[in-house]
């Protein structure tokens, strides 16, 4: 296994229980994340897209073990060792909390409205007894300037802050730990048009100052764009391609993709005007009830009599690229032609 290897994520499911009835018996399951898997390297960031609602948020706490998940194997390659973060138990996991750090989505609801901002940055590093007095102090003042922020903003309380310092609040909170990996859940979302660019860009300063690798959950395809080394499609519970960003972008390989691709605005208006919008029939599928075989065919305007029979494996169909579908290898599907020098089919 390569020693850049830092995260593998090997058939990952939560299966959250449907209760009913005065007993409140389980009648079903709501299957979020249904058999996912993908590598994390050293240095990357790999970015989940999808629509509302298809896991992406659920993959990333159940990495952590935010909430528990149902099912599968997650490796964190260390130093010291290999650990599957599922079979440890509390105590063992709280050993390694330190390496593995979140960013939350809503940057007001992820503060502790009651804490002054240097209680909120001290409490892991004072949890995991790694500083206090004038080194914890120091230590405060220079994660606030790292994120762009000022020394004397620790005695303010977060509601004084805008949206965008917010979230730099709730990132200096994450790095206090020096963490080897960081998710970002949706962090920009909810934030204007113009701090989103800040932050995206604070983000790669941090990626790079402290060695970070990055989870980044988004449903904006130009954020994942701009910021993703790699980014993973998802659908309704499960990865149907994967693969180096460019190429994914400029050749998709899986028909769910091409459909997302179609939604991304281009510059020039002569390429928009030629190009094909892709409108999806119907509604997501219920994940209590997800469709035989490829869960998107009812969706899929190239479906086969296969793709209702046998679900699709996340195969290679090009280099470094992994589709889940059976047609990827005959499809010619519409990509987006990037800003920078597009790859070329094949290489």
């Amino acid at each position: 296994m390569s020693d850049k290897l830092l995260l593998e994520v090997e058939n990952l499911q939560k299966h959250f229980p449907i209760r009913r009835g005065f007993l409140q018996k389980t009648v079903g399951y709501v299957k979020a994340v249904d058999g996912v898997s993908f590598t994390l390297n050293r240095g990357e960031t790999l970015g989940v897209v999808g629509e509302s609602g298809c896991g992406k948020t659920t993959v990333g706490r159940s990495l952590l073990r935010l909430i528990e998940p149902t099912g599968g194997k997650v490796t964190l390659h260390t130093e010291t060792g290999k650990f599957n973060l599922l079979e440890l138990n509390q105590t063992e996991l709280k050993r390694l909390r330190p390496r593995m750090q979140m960013v939350f989505q809503d940057p007001m609801s992820s503060l502790n409205s009651r804490m002054t901002v240097g209680d909120i940055i001290a409490e892991p590093l004072v949890v995991n007894n790694i500083c206090k007095g004038k080194e914890l102090n120091d230590k405060i003042a220079s994660l606030l300037e790292a994120v762009g922020l000022r020394a004397n903003d620790t005695r303010r309380y977060p509601h004084a802050f805008s949206g965008g310092q917010r979230q730099r609040i709730g990132i200096a909170r994450a790095l206090a730990l020096r963490p080897d990996l960081i998710v970002a859940d949706e962090p920009v979302s909810a934030l204007d048009v113009s701090v989103q660019a800040q932050i995206l860009n604070l983000l790669q300063d941090l990626k790079s100052q402290y060695q970070l690798s990055y989870i980044f959950v988004a449903h904006d395809l130009g954020v994942v764009e701009h910021i993703s080394d790699r980014v993973a499609v998802m659908y309704l519970g499960r990865i149907v391609e994967i693969g180096e960003t460019r190429r994914l972008f400029t050749y998709p390989k899986h028909p769910y993709t091409e459909a997302l691709l179609s939604a991304v605005p281009v510059a020039d208006p002569r390429v928009q005007h030629s190009r094909q919008r892709i409108r999806l029939q119907g509604d997501v599928p219920s994940p209590a009830n997800p469709p035989s075989g490829c869960h998107f065919h009812p969706r899929c305007r190239y479906a086969a009599e296969i793709c209702k029979r046998e679900v699709p494996l996340l195969r290679e169909v090009a280099p470094n690229v992994f589709a889940a579908c059976h047609l990827a290898s005959e499809l010619k599907l519409q990509g987006v032609e990037l800003l920078h020098t597009a790859p070329q089919e094949g290489k």
